[in-house]
């Protein structure tokens, strides 16, 4: 076991090369050993573009040892024709003798069936080597197909006082700045390892984001979601730029232009909305305001961690920031920024 757990870390480490890349795929690593010797090594690294396995298999300078090695892989190996054909059919076709999973899959057309595609093919199978880590590694991809809705991260910065922003009635008054240069490049890092980034309509007219990854490498730009039940928001405002889709979810209209699609539904039920991401292949959701809406999400229990920075200006009045009650993983210090992340409490 010390040594399945040894080569599975550096699948790990080579899988995590793939983030922010090939989202809503997993990240995936893959480590083949031969005669206690790393032959082979690879990873997803581009969204429909080979997987870890193909990769792994490609860098074998002598094939002739894969009849007799081991192949180390984070994440069940697919078992059905999507974007690249399946990669347990490849280890079959190779002559593995054996796979070490990680992790199974929980995505529909896999499942289990590259593993039973394996052992019914005479390959021993072992599974769950370092399986915390690697589930923690795709956690958004896990738990977006266990259940069938996208993972969900909310984020907000507020002040010493408990307040996200002044009371604002309208965009010519600007909103109070609580983020500093550190942490807002977190926010655009983890903006490029989402599938999609959800605002409601107050946050569209008053702050006018563009939602956009502006200061960090990404491969493409997440979703936009605009939850706006009345239209109330300009379609001259910076989510209607060109640069990313746009999702609005309303109460009356339905149609599609350009990069724009309206979609008629009841906004207020968060359920319906997440739903339709998990449908349209949004595995991951980021939150980003405003007060009410992170709100809507604490009080449906339709979240899966939070980060809230917490800034040392006192505004003493204004907006109130969301209360949230989960488990606190870990407390960042930015300066003169504290940010508490949360993990949803499972009773």
């Amino acid at each position: 076991m010390e040594i399945d757990e040894k080569y599975m870390r550096r699948a790990l480490q080579l899988a995590k090369l793939g983030e922010g890349n090939v989202s809503p795929n997993p990240m995936v690593g893959a480590v083949i050993v031969a005669d206690g010797k790393i032959i082979g090594e690879g990873f997803h690294r581009i969204y429909g573009e080979a997987h870890a396995e193909v990769n792994a298999v490609n860098s074998v300078v002598d094939t002739s040892l894969l009849s007799r090695a081991t192949i180390y892989v984070t994440l069940e190996p697919c078992s059905h024709y999507g974007k690249t054909p399946p990669c347990a059919k490849l280890l079959v076709e190779k002559g593995l003798k054996r796979v070490v999973v990680g992790v199974a899959d929980p995505f529909p057309e896999v499942s289990g069936r590259g593993i039973a595609m394996l052992r019914a093919a005479g390959i021993e199978v072992t599974e769950g080597v370092l399986e915390d880590e690697c589930r923690v590694l795709n956690r958004k991809f896990l738990t977006a197909h266990s259940r069938r809705l996208p993972f969900v991260l909310l984020k907000w910065a507020q002040s010493a006082d408990g307040f996200i922003d002044r009371s604002r009635n309208d965009a010519s008054e600007p909103p109070v700045v609580i983020s500093n240069a550190l942490t807002s490049m977190w926010t655009h890092r983890e903006r490029a390892a989402v599938d999609a980034i959800l605002v409601g309509a107050a946050t569209a007219r008053l702050d006018n984001p563009s939602l956009t990854v502006r200061h960090y490498p990404v491969r493409r730009q997440p979703m936009r979601v605009l939850l706006d039940a009345s239209l109330s928001v300009p379609q001259d405002c910076n989510l209607f730029a060109a640069g990313a889709p746009l999702v609005v979810y309303n109460a009356t209209k339905e149609c599609r232009s350009d990069m724009v699609e309206w979609v008629k539904t009841d906004t207020a039920h968060l359920h319906c909305v997440l739903a339709d991401l998990y449908r349209r292949g949004v595995t991951s959701l980021m939150v980003e305001g405003g007060a009410n809406v992170l709100s809507q999400f604490i009080e449906a229990g339709l979240w899966d961690e939070a980060r809230v920075e917490i800034g040392a200006v006192k505004l003493h009045d204004g907006v109130k920031a969301p209360e949230i009650h989960g488990e606190l993983t870990k407390i960042e210090i930015h300066g003169a920024n504290r940010v508490k992340c949360y993990a949803k409490s499972v009773k």
